[in-house]
Protein backbone atom coordinates (compact mmCIF):
# COMPACT_ATOMS: atom_id res chain seq x y z
CA UNK A 1 0.00 0.00 0.00
CA UNK A 2 1.13 3.33 -1.01
CA UNK A 3 0.96 5.35 2.94
CA UNK A 4 0.98 8.79 0.75
CA UNK A 5 -2.00 7.67 -1.51
CA UNK A 6 -4.00 4.92 0.19
CA UNK A 7 -3.85 3.34 -3.32
CA UNK A 8 -2.87 -0.30 -4.03
CA UNK A 9 0.87 -0.41 -4.62
CA UNK A 10 2.47 -0.27 -8.58
CA UNK A 11 2.84 -3.67 -10.24
CA UNK A 12 4.67 -4.33 -13.19
CA UNK A 13 2.01 -4.40 -16.18
CA UNK A 14 3.52 -7.82 -17.35
CA UNK A 15 6.63 -10.20 -16.17
CA UNK A 16 8.33 -9.00 -19.16
CA UNK A 17 8.28 -5.59 -18.69
CA UNK A 18 9.90 -7.00 -14.89
CA UNK A 19 12.50 -8.76 -16.83
CA UNK A 20 13.54 -6.11 -19.06
CA UNK A 21 13.57 -3.28 -15.95
CA UNK A 22 15.47 -5.85 -13.56
CA UNK A 23 17.75 -6.60 -16.09
CA UNK A 24 18.46 -2.65 -17.01
CA UNK A 25 19.09 -2.41 -13.05
CA UNK A 26 21.68 -5.20 -13.19
CA UNK A 27 22.85 -3.69 -16.69
CA UNK A 28 25.27 -0.90 -15.87
CA UNK A 29 28.55 0.49 -16.80
CA UNK A 30 30.70 -2.27 -15.09
CA UNK A 31 29.00 -4.64 -17.57
CA UNK A 32 29.99 -2.92 -20.42
CA UNK A 33 34.04 -1.70 -19.14
CA UNK A 34 34.18 -3.43 -15.41
CA UNK A 35 33.59 -6.97 -17.11
CA UNK A 36 35.68 -6.81 -20.21
CA UNK A 37 38.72 -5.07 -17.63
CA UNK A 38 38.41 -7.55 -15.08
CA UNK A 39 38.69 -10.69 -17.63
CA UNK A 40 41.60 -8.98 -19.39
CA UNK A 41 43.50 -9.10 -16.78
CA UNK A 42 42.45 -13.05 -15.91
CA UNK A 43 43.36 -14.64 -18.85
CA UNK A 44 40.26 -14.87 -20.88
CA UNK A 45 38.46 -17.43 -21.82
CA UNK A 46 39.09 -19.48 -18.62
CA UNK A 47 37.66 -16.60 -16.72
CA UNK A 48 34.55 -16.56 -18.45
CA UNK A 49 33.66 -20.31 -18.28
CA UNK A 50 34.16 -19.65 -14.34
CA UNK A 51 32.37 -16.31 -14.29
CA UNK A 52 29.41 -18.30 -16.02
CA UNK A 53 29.53 -20.99 -13.21
CA UNK A 54 29.89 -18.03 -10.50
CA UNK A 55 26.76 -15.98 -12.44
CA UNK A 56 24.63 -19.22 -12.03
CA UNK A 57 25.21 -20.75 -8.14
CA UNK A 58 26.10 -17.46 -6.54
CA UNK A 59 25.03 -14.72 -8.35
CA UNK A 60 21.34 -16.03 -9.34
CA UNK A 61 20.61 -17.63 -5.66
CA UNK A 62 21.46 -14.21 -4.16
CA UNK A 63 19.20 -12.35 -6.66
CA UNK A 64 16.28 -14.85 -6.27
CA UNK A 65 16.35 -14.39 -2.47
CA UNK A 66 16.37 -10.87 -2.99
CA UNK A 67 13.30 -11.15 -5.32
CA UNK A 68 11.37 -13.13 -2.74
CA UNK A 69 12.06 -10.97 -0.05
CA UNK A 70 10.40 -8.12 -1.99
CA UNK A 71 7.43 -9.54 -3.22
CA UNK A 72 6.53 -11.34 0.16
CA UNK A 73 6.79 -8.04 1.49
CA UNK A 74 5.69 -5.81 -0.86
CA UNK A 75 7.96 -3.29 0.55
CA UNK A 76 10.91 -1.16 0.12
CA UNK A 77 13.94 -2.75 1.52
CA UNK A 78 13.71 -1.23 5.18
CA UNK A 79 10.25 -2.18 5.12
CA UNK A 80 10.99 -5.69 4.19
CA UNK A 81 13.22 -6.13 7.18
CA UNK A 82 10.78 -4.71 9.12
CA UNK A 83 8.03 -6.99 8.28
CA UNK A 84 10.15 -10.70 7.96
CA UNK A 85 11.94 -9.57 11.31
CA UNK A 86 9.70 -6.94 13.14
CA UNK A 87 11.82 -5.13 16.56
CA UNK A 88 14.96 -6.84 15.47
CA UNK A 89 18.14 -5.48 14.22
CA UNK A 90 18.10 -6.78 10.63
CA UNK A 91 15.62 -3.81 9.39
CA UNK A 92 19.59 -1.94 9.29
CA UNK A 93 20.24 -3.88 6.45
CA UNK A 94 17.40 -2.29 4.74
CA UNK A 95 18.63 0.94 5.82
CA UNK A 96 22.25 0.18 4.49
CA UNK A 97 20.47 -0.39 1.23
CA UNK A 98 18.99 2.60 0.87
CA UNK A 99 21.71 4.54 1.79
CA UNK A 100 24.33 2.75 -0.42
CA UNK A 101 21.66 3.18 -3.13
CA UNK A 102 21.81 7.00 -2.51
CA UNK A 103 25.73 6.71 -2.38
CA UNK A 104 26.37 5.31 -5.59
CA UNK A 105 23.44 7.14 -7.32
CA UNK A 106 25.90 10.35 -6.21
CA UNK A 107 29.12 9.14 -8.13
CA UNK A 108 27.39 7.22 -10.66
CA UNK A 109 26.00 9.93 -12.07
CA UNK A 110 29.12 12.15 -12.59
CA UNK A 111 30.77 9.37 -14.73
CA UNK A 112 27.45 8.76 -16.60
CA UNK A 113 27.28 12.55 -17.24
CA UNK A 114 30.52 12.23 -18.99
CA UNK A 115 29.14 9.68 -21.56
CA UNK A 116 26.24 12.27 -22.70
CA UNK A 117 29.27 14.70 -22.66
CA UNK A 118 30.96 12.28 -25.01
CA UNK A 119 27.55 11.31 -27.24
CA UNK A 120 27.97 15.16 -28.83
CA UNK A 121 31.82 14.68 -29.11
CA UNK A 122 31.55 11.67 -31.20
CA UNK A 123 28.46 12.98 -33.41
CA UNK A 124 30.54 16.57 -34.18
CA UNK A 125 33.86 14.88 -35.35
CA UNK A 126 36.05 15.83 -32.21
CA UNK A 127 38.05 12.35 -32.15
CA UNK A 128 40.52 12.72 -35.54
CA UNK A 129 43.64 11.46 -36.08
CA UNK A 130 46.11 12.80 -34.33
CA UNK A 131 43.89 14.44 -31.53
CA UNK A 132 44.89 13.94 -27.50
CA UNK A 133 42.24 12.38 -26.34
CA UNK A 134 43.81 12.74 -22.58
CA UNK A 135 43.59 16.38 -22.92
CA UNK A 136 39.55 16.05 -23.93
CA UNK A 137 38.67 13.59 -21.13
CA UNK A 138 40.98 15.99 -18.54
CA UNK A 139 39.16 19.38 -19.68
CA UNK A 140 35.79 17.46 -19.14
CA UNK A 141 36.57 15.45 -15.39
CA UNK A 142 39.05 18.25 -14.68
CA UNK A 143 37.01 21.35 -15.05
CA UNK A 144 34.21 22.26 -12.44
CA UNK A 145 31.54 23.76 -14.74
CA UNK A 146 31.25 21.10 -17.67
CA UNK A 147 31.55 17.89 -15.15
CA UNK A 148 29.10 19.51 -12.24
CA UNK A 149 26.57 20.67 -15.46
CA UNK A 150 27.10 17.26 -17.21
CA UNK A 151 26.13 15.37 -13.39
CA UNK A 152 23.14 17.61 -13.01
CA UNK A 153 22.18 16.76 -16.02
CA UNK A 154 21.82 13.18 -16.01
CA UNK A 155 20.90 13.65 -12.34
CA UNK A 156 17.67 14.94 -14.02
CA UNK A 157 17.35 12.65 -16.89
CA UNK A 158 17.04 10.29 -14.15
CA UNK A 159 14.59 12.24 -11.55
CA UNK A 160 12.78 12.35 -15.13
CA UNK A 161 11.94 8.61 -15.30
CA UNK A 162 11.49 7.78 -11.45
CA UNK A 163 8.55 10.47 -11.64
CA UNK A 164 6.19 8.32 -13.90
CA UNK A 165 6.31 5.85 -11.25
CA UNK A 166 6.85 1.94 -12.15
CA UNK A 167 4.53 1.26 -14.83
CA UNK A 168 4.49 5.01 -16.62
CA UNK A 169 8.10 5.84 -15.67
CA UNK A 170 10.48 2.93 -15.54
CA UNK A 171 8.48 0.32 -17.68
CA UNK A 172 7.81 2.48 -20.30
CA UNK A 173 11.35 3.66 -20.52
CA UNK A 174 13.00 -0.04 -19.84
CA UNK A 175 10.97 -1.40 -22.41
CA UNK A 176 12.81 1.13 -25.13
CA UNK A 177 15.93 1.61 -24.16
CA UNK A 178 16.68 -1.78 -23.21
CA UNK A 179 16.38 -3.15 -26.66
CA UNK A 180 17.89 -0.33 -28.12
CA UNK A 181 20.96 -1.19 -25.82
CA UNK A 182 20.70 -4.90 -26.84
CA UNK A 183 20.59 -3.61 -30.66
CA UNK A 184 23.48 -1.09 -30.01
CA UNK A 185 25.53 -4.00 -28.39
CA UNK A 186 24.94 -6.61 -31.28
CA UNK A 187 25.54 -4.12 -34.28
CA UNK A 188 28.75 -2.60 -32.44
CA UNK A 189 29.96 -6.16 -31.56
CA UNK A 190 29.36 -7.18 -35.75
CA UNK A 191 31.53 -4.32 -36.37
CA UNK A 192 34.33 -4.83 -33.95
CA UNK A 193 34.96 -8.58 -34.86
CA UNK A 194 35.51 -7.83 -38.16
CA UNK A 195 38.36 -5.66 -37.96
CA UNK A 196 41.56 -6.09 -38.68
CA UNK A 197 43.51 -8.34 -35.86
CA UNK A 198 40.17 -8.97 -34.33
CA UNK A 199 41.30 -12.81 -34.62
CA UNK A 200 43.90 -12.75 -31.97
CA UNK A 201 41.21 -10.97 -29.67
CA UNK A 202 38.36 -13.59 -30.13
CA UNK A 203 40.75 -16.50 -29.29
CA UNK A 204 41.65 -14.63 -26.31
CA UNK A 205 38.03 -14.08 -25.43
CA UNK A 206 36.46 -17.71 -26.23
CA UNK A 207 39.35 -19.85 -26.19
CA UNK A 208 40.34 -21.07 -22.98
CA UNK A 209 43.78 -21.76 -21.18
CA UNK A 210 43.23 -23.47 -18.01
CA UNK A 211 46.78 -22.99 -16.91
CA UNK A 212 46.20 -19.10 -16.48
CA UNK A 213 43.57 -20.53 -13.94
CA UNK A 214 44.61 -19.58 -10.17
CA UNK A 215 42.65 -19.19 -6.71
CA UNK A 216 42.95 -15.10 -7.34
CA UNK A 217 41.46 -15.72 -10.47
CA UNK A 218 38.68 -17.44 -9.53
CA UNK A 219 37.41 -15.44 -6.98
CA UNK A 220 38.04 -12.51 -9.68
CA UNK A 221 35.39 -14.53 -11.41
CA UNK A 222 32.80 -14.75 -8.38
CA UNK A 223 33.32 -11.43 -7.24
CA UNK A 224 32.67 -10.06 -10.61
CA UNK A 225 29.67 -11.89 -11.26
CA UNK A 226 28.47 -10.79 -8.12
CA UNK A 227 29.06 -7.17 -8.73
CA UNK A 228 26.95 -7.42 -12.46
CA UNK A 229 24.12 -8.49 -11.10
CA UNK A 230 23.65 -4.90 -9.06
CA UNK A 231 23.04 -7.23 -5.54
CA UNK A 232 23.48 -6.20 -2.04
CA UNK A 233 21.84 -2.76 -2.18
CA UNK A 234 18.20 -3.35 -1.94
CA UNK A 235 17.57 -2.73 -6.24
CA UNK A 236 15.98 -6.40 -6.32
CA UNK A 237 14.35 -6.08 -3.15
CA UNK A 238 12.43 -3.00 -4.21
CA UNK A 239 11.71 -4.18 -8.37
CA UNK A 240 10.78 -7.55 -6.93
CA UNK A 241 7.90 -6.04 -4.27
CA UNK A 242 6.51 -4.70 -7.76
CA UNK A 243 6.02 -8.20 -8.94
CA UNK A 244 2.51 -9.42 -9.38
CA UNK A 245 1.63 -12.40 -6.99
CA UNK A 246 0.57 -13.97 -10.77
CA UNK A 247 4.33 -13.96 -12.03
CA UNK A 248 6.56 -16.91 -11.81
CA UNK A 249 9.99 -15.47 -9.40
CA UNK A 250 12.30 -18.83 -10.23
CA UNK A 251 12.27 -17.93 -14.38
CA UNK A 252 12.11 -14.14 -13.57
CA UNK A 253 15.18 -14.16 -11.57
CA UNK A 254 16.43 -16.92 -14.59
CA UNK A 255 16.07 -14.18 -17.27
CA UNK A 256 17.33 -11.82 -15.54
CA UNK A 257 20.26 -13.15 -15.13
CA UNK A 258 20.12 -14.66 -18.74
CA UNK A 259 19.71 -10.97 -19.83
CA UNK A 260 22.54 -9.44 -17.77
CA UNK A 261 25.03 -11.84 -18.35
CA UNK A 262 24.84 -11.99 -21.80
CA UNK A 263 25.26 -8.51 -22.42
CA UNK A 264 28.78 -8.34 -20.56
CA UNK A 265 29.81 -11.52 -22.85
CA UNK A 266 28.73 -9.22 -25.73
CA UNK A 267 30.43 -5.99 -24.59
CA UNK A 268 33.60 -8.30 -24.82
CA UNK A 269 32.96 -8.99 -28.23
CA UNK A 270 33.29 -5.34 -28.50
CA UNK A 271 35.84 -4.31 -26.30
CA UNK A 272 38.81 -7.22 -26.90
CA UNK A 273 38.64 -7.34 -31.12
CA UNK A 274 39.20 -3.58 -30.53
CA UNK A 275 42.13 -3.55 -28.40
CA UNK A 276 43.70 -6.42 -30.28
CA UNK A 277 42.82 -4.14 -33.39
CA UNK A 278 44.92 -1.20 -32.01
CA UNK A 279 47.60 -3.75 -30.51
CA UNK A 280 46.93 -2.87 -27.27
CA UNK A 281 46.74 -4.66 -23.77
CA UNK A 282 43.69 -6.67 -22.98
CA UNK A 283 44.07 -6.05 -19.45
CA UNK A 284 43.27 -2.14 -20.22
CA UNK A 285 40.05 -0.98 -19.03
CA UNK A 286 37.88 1.66 -16.55
CA UNK A 287 37.30 5.23 -17.16
CA UNK A 288 41.15 5.75 -19.45
CA UNK A 289 40.47 2.85 -21.16
CA UNK A 290 37.14 3.89 -22.67
CA UNK A 291 37.59 7.74 -22.90
CA UNK A 292 41.36 8.23 -23.91
CA UNK A 293 42.34 5.40 -25.19
CA UNK A 294 38.96 4.10 -27.24
CA UNK A 295 38.66 7.42 -28.59
CA UNK A 296 41.67 7.66 -29.62
CA UNK A 297 40.93 4.30 -31.99
CA UNK A 298 37.87 6.08 -33.44
CA UNK A 299 39.62 7.50 -36.59
CA UNK A 300 41.14 4.44 -37.53
CA UNK A 301 37.99 2.41 -38.10
CA UNK A 302 37.08 2.08 -41.42
CA UNK A 303 35.52 3.46 -43.70
CA UNK A 304 36.99 7.02 -42.98
CA UNK A 305 36.11 9.39 -41.58
CA UNK A 306 32.52 7.85 -40.68
CA UNK A 307 33.51 4.77 -39.36
CA UNK A 308 34.98 5.70 -36.16
CA UNK A 309 32.04 8.27 -35.95
CA UNK A 310 28.91 5.85 -35.94
CA UNK A 311 30.81 3.54 -33.74
CA UNK A 312 31.88 5.81 -31.24
CA UNK A 313 28.59 7.46 -31.06
CA UNK A 314 26.66 4.15 -30.69
CA UNK A 315 29.08 3.15 -28.14
CA UNK A 316 28.82 6.04 -25.73
CA UNK A 317 24.90 5.79 -26.27
CA UNK A 318 25.32 2.58 -25.16
CA UNK A 319 27.09 3.45 -22.49
CA UNK A 320 24.33 6.00 -21.70
CA UNK A 321 21.66 4.01 -22.01
CA UNK A 322 23.07 1.28 -19.48
CA UNK A 323 24.09 3.95 -17.39
CA UNK A 324 20.15 5.59 -17.17
CA UNK A 325 18.79 1.85 -16.78
CA UNK A 326 20.64 1.43 -13.43
CA UNK A 327 20.61 5.11 -12.03
CA UNK A 328 16.40 4.69 -12.35
CA UNK A 329 16.74 1.62 -10.14
CA UNK A 330 19.27 3.05 -7.34
CA UNK A 331 17.17 6.25 -7.01
CA UNK A 332 13.72 4.27 -7.55
CA UNK A 333 15.07 2.12 -4.04
CA UNK A 334 15.22 5.78 -1.98
CA UNK A 335 12.19 6.70 -3.86
CA UNK A 336 10.38 3.49 -2.43
CA UNK A 337 11.43 4.16 0.94
CA UNK A 338 10.52 7.61 1.45
CA UNK A 339 7.06 6.66 0.44
CA UNK A 340 6.66 3.58 2.19
CA UNK A 341 8.24 4.61 5.29
CA UNK A 342 7.60 8.48 5.37
CA UNK A 343 4.66 8.70 3.37
CA UNK A 344 6.09 11.35 0.84
CA UNK A 345 4.55 11.26 -2.68
CA UNK A 346 6.50 9.99 -5.84
CA UNK A 347 6.48 13.49 -6.61
CA UNK A 348 8.44 15.01 -3.39
CA UNK A 349 10.55 11.93 -2.82
CA UNK A 350 12.26 11.65 -6.26
CA UNK A 351 12.76 15.36 -6.85
CA UNK A 352 13.99 15.84 -3.44
CA UNK A 353 16.19 12.41 -2.84
CA UNK A 354 17.62 13.33 -6.63
CA UNK A 355 18.44 16.90 -5.34
CA UNK A 356 20.65 15.15 -2.46
CA UNK A 357 22.36 12.73 -4.53
CA UNK A 358 23.56 15.51 -6.48
CA UNK A 359 24.59 18.00 -4.10
CA UNK A 360 26.25 14.49 -2.32
CA UNK A 361 28.11 13.80 -6.00
CA UNK A 362 29.35 17.41 -6.12
CA UNK A 363 32.62 16.45 -4.54
CA UNK A 364 32.88 13.36 -6.87
CA UNK A 365 32.64 15.58 -9.79
CA UNK A 366 35.50 17.86 -8.38
CA UNK A 367 37.93 14.88 -7.87
CA UNK A 368 39.25 14.73 -10.74
CA UNK A 369 41.59 17.51 -10.95
CA UNK A 370 39.10 20.13 -10.19
CA UNK A 371 39.84 20.26 -6.21
CA UNK A 372 43.34 19.34 -5.45
CA UNK A 373 42.93 17.87 -2.04
CA UNK A 374 39.80 15.56 -3.51
CA UNK A 375 41.52 14.45 -5.92
CA UNK A 376 44.28 13.11 -3.67
CA UNK A 377 42.43 12.90 -0.37
CA UNK A 378 45.30 13.01 2.08
CA UNK A 379 46.36 10.14 4.45
CA UNK A 380 44.40 8.06 2.09
CA UNK A 381 46.07 8.00 -1.23
CA UNK A 382 43.21 8.32 -3.73
CA UNK A 383 40.52 9.87 -5.28
CA UNK A 384 36.98 11.15 -3.73
CA UNK A 385 35.38 8.95 -5.97
CA UNK A 386 37.59 6.06 -6.39
CA UNK A 387 37.45 6.51 -2.45
CA UNK A 388 33.40 6.10 -2.21
CA UNK A 389 33.45 3.55 -5.05
CA UNK A 390 35.50 1.29 -2.97
CA UNK A 391 33.36 1.45 0.47
CA UNK A 392 30.25 1.61 -1.22
CA UNK A 393 30.91 0.67 -4.79
CA UNK A 394 32.14 -2.42 -3.28
CA UNK A 395 32.57 -3.20 0.68
CA UNK A 396 28.76 -2.11 1.27
CA UNK A 397 27.27 -3.98 -1.57
CA UNK A 398 29.33 -7.14 -0.38
CA UNK A 399 28.38 -6.44 3.22
CA UNK A 400 25.08 -6.08 2.41
CA UNK A 401 24.71 -9.06 -0.04
CA UNK A 402 26.10 -11.26 2.59
CA UNK A 403 23.87 -10.19 5.26
CA UNK A 404 20.69 -10.62 3.02
CA UNK A 405 21.66 -14.46 2.14
CA UNK A 406 22.42 -15.28 6.31
CA UNK A 407 18.80 -13.29 6.83
CA UNK A 408 17.16 -15.68 3.77
CA UNK A 409 19.02 -18.63 4.82
CA UNK A 410 19.25 -19.01 8.69
CA UNK A 411 16.60 -16.29 9.83
CA UNK A 412 13.74 -16.06 8.10
CA UNK A 413 14.60 -19.36 6.58
CA UNK A 414 14.49 -21.28 3.58
CA UNK A 415 11.25 -22.93 4.01
CA UNK A 416 9.74 -19.49 4.26
CA UNK A 417 11.21 -18.37 1.53
CA UNK A 418 10.18 -21.55 -0.41
CA UNK A 419 6.85 -21.22 0.67
CA UNK A 420 6.44 -17.90 -0.64
CA UNK A 421 7.47 -19.30 -3.89
CA UNK A 422 5.03 -22.25 -3.69
CA UNK A 423 2.17 -20.68 -2.85
CA UNK A 424 2.53 -17.82 -5.86
CA UNK A 425 4.58 -19.65 -8.75
CA UNK A 426 2.93 -23.63 -8.06
CA UNK A 427 6.07 -25.98 -8.21
CA UNK A 428 9.34 -25.04 -6.97
CA UNK A 429 11.54 -28.05 -8.42
CA UNK A 430 14.69 -26.60 -7.75
CA UNK A 431 13.78 -25.63 -3.94
CA UNK A 432 16.17 -28.06 -2.25
CA UNK A 433 19.30 -27.04 -4.17
CA UNK A 434 18.73 -23.54 -3.65
CA UNK A 435 18.24 -23.65 -0.52
CA UNK A 436 21.88 -25.11 -0.17
CA UNK A 437 23.00 -22.70 -2.31
CA UNK A 438 21.90 -19.68 -0.24
CA UNK A 439 22.90 -21.41 2.76
CA UNK A 440 26.49 -22.29 2.44
CA UNK A 441 27.36 -21.89 -1.32
CA UNK A 442 26.71 -18.15 -1.66
CA UNK A 443 27.81 -17.04 2.02
CA UNK A 444 31.31 -18.89 1.81
CA UNK A 445 31.92 -17.29 -1.45
CA UNK A 446 30.87 -13.59 -0.38
CA UNK A 447 33.08 -14.17 2.47
CA UNK A 448 36.11 -15.09 0.46
CA UNK A 449 35.50 -12.26 -1.99
CA UNK A 450 35.49 -10.07 1.22
CA UNK A 451 38.55 -11.15 2.48
CA UNK A 452 40.31 -11.21 -0.75
CA UNK A 453 39.27 -7.47 -1.16
CA UNK A 454 40.69 -6.81 2.27
CA UNK A 455 43.46 -8.44 1.71
CA UNK A 456 44.39 -6.71 -1.59
CA UNK A 457 43.26 -3.71 0.12
CA UNK A 458 46.41 -3.61 2.77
Amino acid sequence: MDLSTGRPRDTWGSKAAFVLAAAGSAVGLGNIWGFPTVAGQNGGAAFLLIYLAAVALIGAPVMLAELIVGRRTQRNPVGAFKDLAPGSVWVVVGGLGVFTGIIILSFYSVIAGWTLSYIFKTITGTFVAGVDTEAIYNELAGSAVPAISWHLLFIMITIYVVLGGVRDGIERWTKVLMPVLFALLVLLAIRAVTLSGAEAGLAFYLKPDFSKVTGAVILSAIGQAFFSLSLGMGAMITYGSYVSKRDDLVSSAAWVTFADTTIAILAGLIIFPTLFHAGLEPGAGGPGMVFVVLTSLLSSIPPAPYGGVIFGTGFFMLLGIAALTSSVSLLEVVTSWAVDERGMSRRKAAISLGAVAFLIGVPSALANGAVSWLTNLPGIGMDFLSFLFMLFGQYSLVIGALLISLFVGWVWGVKAAGEEVRENDGEFPLGRTWGFLIRFVAPSAIVAILVKMVVDLV
